[in-house]
């Protein structure tokens, strides 16, 4: 979904149902947030783009090379796409595995210590954004804060894992408990996922 075909951006193809995420995720927010929030930005892009300098270049060009509503729309569906991508339905015991398991305990210390740093970040962050953990081109994992529609790749980092800290994304479920639902996510990540963007 990060190549326009025939021109035009589409929608990501779930790997679950729109009731597998609950309770982390409501069927009624992936609804409104995935189906509706999401939606308004592969259409507004779309909109935007014929005739456009950016026409026929690819999601991640796109937000490297734009500003104002054209940036606002791709940078929305990027992390959109990465954030809705990178998970699965719920386990009791969800734990990295893999290369990002290791790279974690070398820059974090442990895996409960990267939670706590994310959660803090992710709660802290003023207004609307996102809390990302990206990789430097040295291979070091650090967590940024991203406003809005920002995205660590117009910093020059590999973005590996995203949770969404706009009030839609969590409202439903949560009303203001911002810290709630942070630390629901951590039952859906689908960490194959995130060691795939490692890769």
């Amino acid at each position: 979904m990060f190549e326009p075909v025939n021109g035009k951006f589409e929608m990501p193809v779930l790997p679950y149902g729109m009731a597998d995420l609950a309770p982390a995720l409501s069927q009624e927010t992936m609804l409104f947030h995935f189906g509706k929030h999401l939606q308004t930005y592969v259409n507004n892009l779309n909109a935007a783009l014929p005739g456009s300098a950016f026409e026929g270049k690819s999601l991640e060009e796109i937000v490297k090379t734009s500003e104002g509503g054209v940036f606002n729309n791709a940078g929305q569906i990027l992390n959109h796409a990465m954030y809705f991508l990178q998970f699965k339905a719920p386990t009791m015991s969800n734990v990295p595995t893999g290369e990002i398991a290791k790279l974690i305990e070398r820059d974090f210390g442990s895996f409960e210590k990267f939670q706590e740093d994310f959660q803090t970040k992710g709660a802290g962050l003023f207004g609307s954004g996102w809390v990302w953990l990206s990789a430097l081109d040295t291979g070091k994992l650090v967590i940024t804060q991203e406003g809005n529609a920002q995205n660590p790749i117009t910093k020059g980092l590999k973005p590996l894992l995203t949770f969404d800290v706009w009030e839609h994304a969590y409202y439903i479920d949560y009303r203001n408990r911002r810290p709630d639902y942070l630390k629901s996510l951590w039952s859906i990540v689908n960490w194959d996922v995130v060691n795939e963007r490692l890769g």
